[in-house]
C-alpha cells in the first residue's frame, strides 16, 4: 500500500486542524512553518518570566474545540484546563462608567434592564435569534466548503433572508437606544473583522458565542492550545519543520511537483498552504495564479493591529483579565479602519491581563498586559508612531482606573503592520484575514480549491469559513475532506 503525502504550508490553528485530520485519514503529512515556533499568529511571546500570547488571546465557541477533539476520541480536557472567566469581561466608557459582562446571562439581562427599561426583555430576543443563527452556522453552514450558493438556500437560511439583507447594526439600533448597550452589542463582530454596519445580522451568532456561551480561558494562555493540537498532530505521526519559508512552488502540467525551501527542492503529491492566501499564490508563476493583486486590493481587509506586550512591576488595579476600553466614539474609530484608512484620532483599545487569572504568566505580584488597538491594514508603520500610541494609551488607562502606571512598566514589546507582514507575510499586514462582509461571505470568499493547479489547496482566515480561532479549525476540517474526496480513486487504486 502506496501512503499518499500531503506538504502544509505555515503551521497556524487551520494548518494544524487540518494536518490532524488528513493524518487520520491515512495520510503522510509534513508540515513546513517559516517561523522558529509553531502556532503561526498564536504564537508565545516571553520575556524576564513574563509570558503573553502573541496573538489571540479570547477564547469563545467551546463548543467548536470540543467537536474538534472529539473527532479523535480526544476532550479539550485531555490536553488542557479550561476556567470560565466570571464576570467575562469589563468595559470602560469612561471614568467610573462601566459595565461588567456576567458569565451568567440571567445577570446580563437584569444589567441591560437596569440601564434601558424594557432592554431586558428586548436583549432576551435578540440573544434567542442569535442562538437560532449559531445552531445554524455551526451545526451547518460553517461546515460548508463554500462551492456554491446552494450551501445558503438549502437550509433553513432559506426562511431567513432578513437576516442576509439586515446588518447587525440595523438590529441593534432598532432595539437598543443607550449607546452603551450598542457598543456592548456591536462590539464581537469586530472579531469578524467588519463594521457592524456592513455585517450581515446572520452574525448575531456572534453575540450568542459571546452571551449564551461564555468567555473562557486556557490554563497557560492560547499557547496551550496550540501545543495540545501539536501534539496530537504528532501522535497521528505528523511531521514538522520550523525555520522552512517556501520560497517557490514549482508547477507541471497543472500540477504542484515541488517547492523551494532554504535551497532545497520538496517534492509534493499534494499541497496545502494555511499561509497567506495572497502571498501563496506569488509563489506561483503568473499563469497559475487564481486571483490578482487587483483582486485582493478590492477586497475588505479585516484589520491589522498594534500591539504592545507589557511587563509590570505590580498588580494593576479596577480592571479585570479582559477589559475593553470604549471611552471613544465606536463609530468614528470603525471609519477610520475601513472608510477613510489612518491612524485612529481617538483610538478604542482592548486589553488582556492573564495573569490575573493565571499566575505562571507572570512573576509573583507582577502583571502581564497585552494591548491591542484595531488598526486599519497598510498603514506607514514607524517607531515614532507605536510610541505615540503607547503613550495615549497608558495615559488614558492611567486616568480611566485611577492608578498611576508608567514608572511600573518594566518593559514594553510592540507588533504592529510591518510586523505581520515580515512574519507572516500578510496581504497589506492584516491581523484577521478576510472580513466577513455580506459579498464575502460563503461561496463568494476564496475558494479552497486552486482553479488552476489540480492539486493545491488553501485553508484559514482569508477563505471560507473566515476569521478567527473557531473558524480556523472549520476550515482545517473542511479543506482535509475536499483533499481526501479528491485523492480517494486514486488513493485506492494505489493499494
Amino acid at each position: 500500500m502506496n501512503t499518499k503525502k500531503v506538504s502544509i504550508i505555515g503551521s497556524g490553528f487551520a494548518s494544524l486542524s487540518a494536518a490532524c485530520y488528513l493524518a487520520q485519514a491515512g495520510y503522510a503529512v509534513e508540515v513546513f512553518e517559516k517561523n522558529a515556533q509553531l502556532g503561526g499568529r498564536a504564537r508565545q511571546f516571553k520575556k524576564e518570566g513574563f509570558k503573553f500570547d502573541m496573538g489571540p488571546t479570547w477564547y469563545w465557541m467551546p463548543d467548536v474545540f470540543e467537536r474538534f477533539f472529539k473527532d479523535f476520541n480526544k476532550h479539550s480536557a485531555d490536553y488542557y484546563s479550561l476556567e470560565k472567566l466570571g464576570p467575562a469581561y469589563r468595559i470602560y466608557f469612561g471614568k467610573e462608567n462601566t459595565i461588567d459582562v456576567s458569565e451568567n446571562f440571567s445577570e446580563i439581562v437584569k444589567t441591560f434592564e437596569s440601564i434601558e427599561k424594557g432592554a431586558g426583555k428586548r436583549l432576551e430576543k435578540f440573544i434567542a435569534k442569535a442562538k437560532k443563527n449559531y445552531d445554524i452556522a455551526i451545526k451547518d453552514l460553517v461546515y460548508k466548503p463554500g462551492l456554491s450558493p446552494l450551501e445558503l438556500v438549502s437550509m433553513q437560511t432559506a426562511r431567513e433572508l432578513e437576516q442576509f439583507v439586515l446588518t447587525i447594526s440595523d438590529s441593534v439600533r432598532k432595539n437598543f437606544k443607550d449607546e452603551r448597550l450598542r457598543q456592548v452589542l456591536e462590539f464581537p463582530v469586530l472579531f469578524l473583522g467588519a463594521k457592524p454596519t456592513n455585517t450581515p445580522l446572520f452574525y448575531s451568532f456572534m453575540n450568542y458565542a459571546d452571551f449564551g456561551l461564555g468567555t473562557w480561558y486556557p490554563e497557560g494562555g492560547m499557547k496551550t492550545v496550540v501545543d495540545s493540537f501539536v501534539e496530537l498532530a504528532k501522535e497521528l505521526g505528523v511531521v514538522f519543520y520550523l525555520d522552512s519559508p517556501v520560497s517557490k512552488i514549482n508547477v507541471e502540467n497543472n500540477e504542484a511537483t515541488s517547492m523551494e525551501i532554504n535551497g532545497n527542492t520538496i517534492d509534493i503529491e499534494t499541497l496545502l498552504s494555511g499561509a497567506d492566501y495572497a502571498h501563496t499564490e506569488t509563489l506561483l508563476s503568473p499563469v497559475y495564479r487564481t486571483y490578482t493583486e487587483s483582486y485582493w486590493s478590492r477586497k475588505t481587509m479585516a484589520p491589522s493591529s498594534l500591539l504592545f506586550y507589557v511587563g509590570f512591576s505590580k498588580k494593576l488595579k479596577n480592571v479585570l483579565h479582559h477589559t475593553l476600553f470604549f471611552d471613544g466614539s465606536f463609530e468614528e474609530h470603525a471609519v477610520e479602519i475601513y472608510d477613510t484608512p489612518k491612524w485612529p484620532s481617538k483610538p478604542l483599545f482592548y486589553a488582556s491581563f492573564p495573569s490575573i487569572t493565571d499566575e505562571s504568566v507572570a512573576p509573583q505580584g507582577k502583571e502581564a498586559a497585552t494591548f491591542l488597538i484595531p488598526l486599519a491594514p497598510d498603514l506607514e508603520d514607524t517607531a515614532a508612531m507605536r510610541d505615540k500610541y503607547f503613550n495615549i494609551i497608558i495615559e488614558r488607562l492611567e486616568k480611566l482606573t485611577n492608578q498611576s502606571l508608567k514608572n511600573d512598566i518594566l518593559f514594553k514589546e510592540s507588533y504592529c503592520v510591518q510586523d505581520f507582514k515580515d512574519d507572516y507575510n500578510s496581504f497589506k499586514g492584516n491581523a484577521y484575514g478576510l472580513a466577513n462582509t455580506l459579498f464575502q461571505t460563503a461561496f463568494l470568499r476564496p475558494k479552497l480549491k486552486s482553479k488552476k493547479v489540480n492539486n493545491l489547496f488553501f485553508t484559514g482566515q482569508l477563505t471560507v469559513p473566515g476569521p478567527g480561532v473557531p473558524p480556523a479549525i472549520i476550515s482545517g476540517k473542511i479543506v482535509s475532506e475536499l483533499i481526501v474526496k479528491q485523492n480517494k480513486p486514486a488513493y485506492e487504486a494505489a493499494i
